[in-house]
Parts: C-alpha cells; structure tokens; sequence
C-alpha cells in the first residue's frame, strides 16, 4: 500500500467500488422522470434511507471515498516530489489527453461539489432522521433548490468533472489492475465513455428538468 503500483491498485479497487454507487444513486434520481409528483422517488429514496444493508453500506461508502481521495493526494505529491525542479516548458505525450492529466484538479472539483450536494441533501436528513425518526421531504427539497439557477449550474459543473474523471478512470482503473489485455481493452474503453455519458446526463438532466419545469 506504499508504493506507487499499490496505491494505485487501492485507487482502482476504491473507484470501481465508488462507480458502482454511481449507478445506483443514478437510478434513484432516474424515477423523478416518471413525473408522478415525487411518489415513485420518495418510495425508492425510503428505501435507500431505512434499510440497515443500505445504511451499512453508507458507513463503507464513506470510507471508500476518503480513501480514495487520500489514496490520489498521495499520489499527486509522490509524483511531484519525485520531480521538485519543474520544467520550463512542458510538452504532454502525444497519446495523453487533457482530463488524464487533470484527474486532480477534476477530483478536487467533485469533492466540492460533494460537500453542496451532501450539505443540500443528505446530511440534513440524516441529522432529520436521527432527531425525529422520519425522513425530510427530498423531492419537495429538491423543487426547491433546483429552482434556482446559481445551484443548478453548480450541479452541470459537478456532472461535467465527473464525466471527464470517468472518462479517464474507467478505463484506467482496469489497467492499475493488470486488466488491460488487448482482447478486451477496446470494449473497456467503449464502455467507460458510454458510462461516462450516461452519468453525465443522468446528473444533469435531473436539475435541468425540474428547473425547466420538464418535471413538477
């Protein structure tokens, strides 16, 4: 866990794990779309609020994105301190694209957005939970703030860094892990774009619509 392939290991296990709760938020937010005035969403995010597997699975989930956050700032600094005198010029590799090199800066913009997103919604409920034993109500909270537009483009911007840190770490994630063949690599990097987008619309799509009045 110290060294760079090791850390970068603990990166991939830690981000797989991390998309796979990217698919499942996604699909709870996706019933807004049946526009049936919240119904079908309050009874999904009841579920995802009430069920101790679920709620377990939070506290690791938590735990995941500390770690890797830690995992990629220890990384970033190995990566700098083995080189403290920068170049005056520097040229990327022909084959590097611009989010591959600016997976920190890109990660760093999603924790941003994480704390709003969480301090919006998730962590008043928790607390709401924890105090009176019943659920806030997200979809009402959710008309709300989507209502205004400084907080929907801080979502289009979060939606936006997280498809261009998807976009490289899909497909990176399988090669830190050895799972780069070139049998397969094409089809793992058709479907890192193809998640990648899909969860840009997904997460864009959801305040857009309701700020448009699509949804009500």
């Amino acid at each position: 866990m110290t060294s760079s392939i090791g850390k970068k290991m603990t990166m991939a296990l830690t981000g797989l794990f991390l998309i796979s709760f990217l698919v499942v938020h996604a699909s709870i937010n996706a019933l807004i779309f049946i526009n049936d005035n919240g119904e079908t969403f309050t009874k999904g995010a009841h579920i995802m609020a009430t069920n101790p597997v679920i709620r377990a699975i939070e506290v690791v989930l938590v735990v995941g994105i500390l770690w890797h956050i830690v995992q990629g700032l220890l990384l970033w600094r190995s990566n700098r301190a083995a080189r403290p005198i920068r170049y005056a010029v520097v040229h990327a590799p022909r084959r590097s694209t611009w989010y591959s090199r600016s997976m920190t800066l890109l990660g760093t913009l999603i924790l941003l957005f994480l704390v709003v997103h969480t301090s919006n919604f998730w962590i008043p409920n928790r607390v709401h939970q924890f105090r009176y034993g019943e659920e806030l109500p997200l979809y009402a909270m959710m008309l709300q703030k989507f209502s205004n537009p400084i907080e929907v483009a801080i979502y289009l911007v979060g939606a936006a860094s997280l498809y261009w840190h998807l976009l490289h770490g899909f497909s990176s994630a399988f090669q830190s892990l050895g799972i780069d063949h070139s049998k397969y690599i094409g089809l793992i990097r058709w479907t890192g774009r193809m998640f990648s987008l899909v969860m840009l619309l997904a997460f864009s799509l959801m305040p857009l619509s309701i700020y448009l009045k699509w949804v009500r």
